[in-house]
Order: C-alpha cells, then sequence, then structure tokens
C-alpha cells in the first residue's frame, strides 16, 4: 500500500453490493475474500462481468475458453456466497470506453439498485507500483463511475425507463480494490481468506497458464501486507469514490 495516512475501515452499514469486474478471476485477486466477509453478514453481493474472459488464455480457442471461464467464475462466486453472477458481452482485451459500456452498466445499477459498488483497481499501475495495468481494467474504470451518474439521471438512456426501469440514485459510493491510492481497509478473518482463496482456486484453467504463479501464496501474503498497513491481522485495501 502506497497511502501514507492512516487507513479507514470501509463502511459496511449497507445491505446490497454490485460487484463488477471486466474478466473472470479479477475480483478473485483480493475482493472476493471481502465478499466472503460480507455474505456471511447477510449482505446480498451479486457479481458482474462485463466480458466473458475469452481471450485470456493463450493456449484456448475463444469460443472454447468463454464457456470454461464463466463455469469458473460461477463456482469462484459460489465460494465466498455470491448471490449471482451475470456476464455482458463486451469482448475481452477490447474494451472501449464510450456509450455502449455505459448504457449497459446503468442499465445493471438500475436493475439491481444496489447501496454499493465493488470493483478493481482502473490506475494505471496496482499497489506497489508494479506493471501496467490492463487496457480493459483501466476503461471500465471511468465507464462504471460515468454509469453510477448515469444510472441517477431520468434523462439519460431513456429508452431502458421505458421498459421499466426506475432511475437508481442510492449507489453512496464505489469501492475499487488493489489499489494504489487505496485509503480505506476491510478486516478479514481467516475464514473470508479462505473463501476468498477457495475462490481463486476454483479458475483452474486459467491459473495453470498462468507461468510461476505461486496461487496458494499469494493472498495470504496480501492479506498480511495489508494488515499491517491497516494495523489489524488481516485485510485487502480498497479506493472508494463517494458519487
Amino acid at each position: 500500500m502506497t497511502n501514507d495516512s492512516a487507513p479507514a475501515p470501509l463502511p459496511e452499514d449497507w445491505i446490497r453490493a454490485l460487484a463488477v469486474a471486466a474478466h473472470p478471476d479479477d475480483l478473485e485477486f483480493g475482493v472476493s475474500s471481502a465478499i466472503a466477509r460480507w455474505t456471511r453478514q447477510g449482505k446480498q453481493v451479486v457479481e458482474l462481468m462485463v466480458t466473458r474472459g475469452e481471450a485470456g488464455i493463450d493456449t484456448v480457442a475463444p469460443e472454447e475458453c468463454a464457456p470454461l471461464r464463466m463455469a469458473e467464475q460461477r463456482a469462484s462466486a459460489a465460494a465466498v456466497g455470491a448471490a449471482a453472477v451475470e456476464f455482458l458481452d463486451f469482448p475481452d482485451g477490447l474494451l472501449e470506453y464510450g456509450l455502449p459500456l455505459r448504457r449497459a452498466l446503468a442499465e445493471a445499477i438500475r436493475r439491481h439498485r444496489p447501496e454499493v459498488i465493488i470493483s478493481i483497481n482502473f490506475r494505471e499501475h496496482f499497489a506497489g507500483g508494479s506493471g501496467f495495468n490492463h487496457a480493459d481494467h483501466r476503461v471500465m474504470g471511468p465507464a462504471l463511475l460515468d454509469a453510477v451518474r448515469d444510472a441517477a439521471n431520468r434523462w439519460v438512456f431513456t429508452e431502458q425507463l421505458a421498459g421499466g426501469l426506475e432511475p437508481w440514485s442510492g449507489v453512496r459510493f464505489v469501492a475499487f480494490g488493489a489499489s494504489p491510492r487505496a485509503a480505506h481497509f476491510v478486516e478479514l478473518s481467516e475464514d473470508d481468506l479462505a473463501a476468498g482463496v477457495a475462490s481463486l482456486d476454483a479458475h483452474q484453467v486459467y491459473l495453470a497458464a498462468l507461468d510461476g504463479f505461486d496461487q496458494k501464496a499469494f493472498l495470504p501474503q496480501a492479506a498480511a501486507a495489508a494488515g499491517e498497513w491497516a494495523g489489524v491481522p488481516l485485510a485487502t485495501g480498497f479506493e472508494v469514490l463517494d458519487v
């Protein structure tokens, strides 16, 4: 974590969240452990994948890859108690900021009416400063923030209202995991972390294609490091933006 000020606990006085990610497996690198905590508290979390992850495995053709990755995401979501998983049909690796993406995200927000939206880092780099963030992640974050405002505006994407959806202005904040600008944290129990590890393990085909990645060590090490930053045994960090 790079934020020098003392982090604050992420507010948890809410019931419904929509967890939005570009690809199957995105949430599982830290956010899913927090989802496990929240579902244990009785909160409802629905996961929304913007793509089907079809371009994510070099050795598997897209038409074969998409069903595999969708199945893995459903198993992953079940491991942390998510209420449902939905998939949009934007092209993996080719996500573009624009009205089609904002429209689809606004429709999901109006339909699910979440109090909180959870996502992953859209900054150029991740916490720790290593590596350049995926283009799809960098595109999706701003589109998601704009879609929150779109969903609240009756005069934007009016065709959705004609279909029976109403504007939704009830999103309190959007929280992005693994951000270098994290200033909030969620404390994790050992059970939360174990569920997060199980959710990552569910991506068997995807993880098998990653060279040299130690999936068993990654989440425990990251949770311990975030816990040290937050002043608790185990944690995961979030950048929180009010809307």
